[in-house]
């Protein structure tokens, strides 16, 4: 759709679509995010959700009122500006803005973030306030990136979103982890996981995928744990273990190309180095566990077979290679009841978990399902879970059991890995942690 120009009259734009305005007259709602000035010169750093964007004022081009009017405002004030956009190299978003109006909503008062340094303490208590900063806005628009690019590409290739409960009465992996909460007179969940849900979906409509939060009472500390964070969840009827692959390799692929295609200004601001995005192409390495375990004892780890793998094992695996890596045919024991053992080599199953590079660590972890109601059963036993309780999955595998797999990816670091940010509280607008619920 066109944008409206019209000669000899000012047009309400945005920063992010001033570039359709080029020498035309234009008036912003924006916030002041830092203003110097040279004498008879103010340079305004604007802001408005879309961008930012300087305005210069000269004193003798305004009105005595604007130029008293712009020397009030103070860090984070409102105001409403107008002026004619002009080309300018040097700027970010390549124009600047040369103003003849401006109008004051509120002056701001002593805003608690000044452009200097703050730790980290002091920015999570505002973190309200701290993703108006350019660094905080660019990694959440990469993240809706991510989001809007997860929906075209599972659209494009025939799958159903659907919405999987959050409140549950059984979970995917065992209540260890879980947050228990009352439900009237039963005992139930917060998910950590929709995926048990999705198969069901997965047998009405073939191929399904899911999108949202889930709840982890993990009591890690680590750059990459958040309590409350946000997965990706597809599952796909008539679909085996070496597809599922295939699927999540391309689908990875898809969400770097699309940020950086979309998102340049975003990973510039982030200083991200675009050249190791630009590598991130299928097909994947992928590595058994057993060649995991050779290569962690050539690099010096101290490592028993059926052991499960840390985050220094991860990174240790990930180093020698320049995308992200399949650590596949996993132990029973260290993998979930639902994973499908591979027929040849019943002691291993069917799954794999994908390693991002540059130490990020898992961003999926997926297997083909277990689709043999009398196995299921066997495993419902082995982890002393309540048949009555999951006689609805059983369910599953009695009434036109097939072949299918799923995978779920973890939006935060997934996010993390793309924009190069260390930790997973700054990939989400208000992070849940072991020691923080505020704001």
């Amino acid at each position: 759709m066109g944008h409206l120009v019209l000669e000899g009259r000012t047009v309400n734009a945005t920063i992010g679509t001033i570039s359709h305005y080029e020498g035309q007259e234009v008036r912003l709602g924006a916030w002041l995010y830092n203003k110097r000035s040279s004498g008879k010169i103010q340079f305004l750093q604007l802001r408005d959700g879309t961008g930012f964007i300087q305005g210069v004022l000269v004193k003798n081009e305004v009105s005595p009122e604007v130029w008293e009017a712009a020397q009030t405002l103070t860090q984070e004030s409102s105001l409403y500006i107008t002026g004619t956009v002009r080309k300018e190299e040097r700027a970010p978003s390549g124009y600047e803005l040369s103003v003849r109006d401006l109008e004051v909503i509120q002056i701001a008062e002593e805003y608690p973030i000044a452009l200097k340094e703050h730790g980290t303490e002091f920015l999570m208590d505002h973190r309200h306030l701290w993703i108006r900063t350019p660094r905080q806005r660019a990694i959440l628009r990469i993240r809706d990136e991510v989001i809007r690019a997860t929906y075209d590409f599972f659209h494009e290739r025939g799958f159903v979103k659907v919405d999987p409960p959050i409140l549950t009465p059984t979970t995917a992996e065992g209540t260890t982890n879980l947050f228990q909460t009352q439900y009237f007179d039963e005992v139930a969940y917060l998910s950590q996981s929709g995926q048990l849900y999705m198969e069901a979906a997965a047998m009405a409509l073939g191929r399904v995928y899911s999108f949202g939060p889930t709840f982890r009472a993990e009591k890690s500390k680590t750059r990459k744990h958040l309590i409350e964070f946000w997965m990706i969840e597809p599952e796909m009827a008539f679909v085996e273990h070496e597809e599922s692959m295939k699927i999540q390799e391309e689908y990875v692929s898809y969400l770097v190309e699309r940020v950086l295609a979309r998102c340049s200004l975003e990973l510039k601001t982030l200083e991200r180095d675009v050249k190791k995005l630009e590598a991130i192409k299928p097909p994947f390495p992928r590595v058994t566990y057993d060649e995991a375990m050779k290569r962690l004892k050539e690099k010096g780890f101290e490592i028993t077979w059926g052991e499960d793998f840390g985050a220094p094992h991860e990174v240790a695996l990930a180093e020698d290679h320049d995308r992200p890596i399949f650590i596949t045919h996993w132990p029973v024991e260290t993998k979930a009841f639902y994973m499908k053992p591979d027929p040849t080599r019943p002691e291993v199953v069917l799954c794999a978990d994908l390693i991002a590079p540059e130490g990020y660590g898992e961003i999926i972890g997926g297997s083909q399902r277990i689709d043999d109601p009398a196995l299921l059963e066997e495993r419902f036993r082995e982890h002393h879970l309540s048949p009555e309780s999951y006689k609805w999955y059983l369910d599953l595998r009695r009434y036109g059991s097939v072949p299918h797999s799923g995978f779920g990816l973890g939006l935060e670091r997934t996010v993390a890995w793309i924009a190069g940010v260390e930790h997973v509280r700054e990939t989400i607008p208000f992070p849940r942690l072991l020691n923080r619920l505020y704001p």
